[in-house]
């Protein structure tokens, strides 16, 4: 088999991209970027006497992040590094795909229901979409009809199905990663 069609096949499985299927400068330049958008995070405080690191995550909650995928979602910084680990591997719409679910279930205005939906059908759903997710034919033709009689729930097969998708592949190489383990380290450095 030539080492594209291994790529592609990989793809298939994980629906990302591993840093060590980019070439070598690409590769590089995404992990200096994911760097440089959490330096803030990675540096430790010299300062002990701080009191405020709301904008860092405890030890403890890196912990949790450890445990479960829903801890770490249920983090608004644990969902931030998420997307930015995501974005390194180039498989970000998923995250927003499921944010944007959770969003959706919290909107009461039909008009504001139907309008969300369909942007949300335009940008993950339909063939050759921006950011299009990785669906069977079967869930992607239930939202389309849905699209007509919608509902809170229209995208729920869905957003499982990319949950499942991001909780097997993506969620155990950013626990693994340089990034959560950069994390780590900075907040084990910071702890009193």
């Amino acid at each position: 088999m030539k080492e594209s069609s291994v790529a592609s096949t990989n793809m298939a499985f994980t629906d990302c991209m591993t840093p060590t299927e980019l070439p070598a400068e690409k590769n590089g330049m995404r992990m200096k970027n994911w760097r440089n958008r959490i330096g803030l995070f990675l540096k430790p405080n010299l300062s002990k006497h701080t009191k405020n690191r709301s904008h860092r995550p405890s030890s403890d909650d890196l912990n949790q992040w450890a445990q479960s995928f829903d801890k770490l979602l249920s983090h608004k910084y644990g969902k931030a590094f998420f997307l930015i680990f995501s974005k390194s591997e180039f498989c970000e719409e998923n995250i927003e795909f499921w944010t944007a679910c959770e969003d959706l279930k919290t909107i009461t205005s039909h008009a504001k229901l139907a309008s969300k939906a369909n942007s949300m059908y335009e940008e993950f759903i339909r063939d050759e979409a921006p950011k299009e997710i990785n669906l069977d034919f079967h869930t992607k033709n239930a939202i389309t009809q849905s699209l007509h009689d919608l509902s809170a729930s229209s995208f729920l097969a869905a957003q499982l199905k990319v949950y499942s998708l991001m909780e097997n592949n993506s969620y155990p190489r950013f626990i693994h990663s340089d990034l959560y383990r950069g994390l780590c380290v900075t907040s084990t450095a910071e702890e009193p």
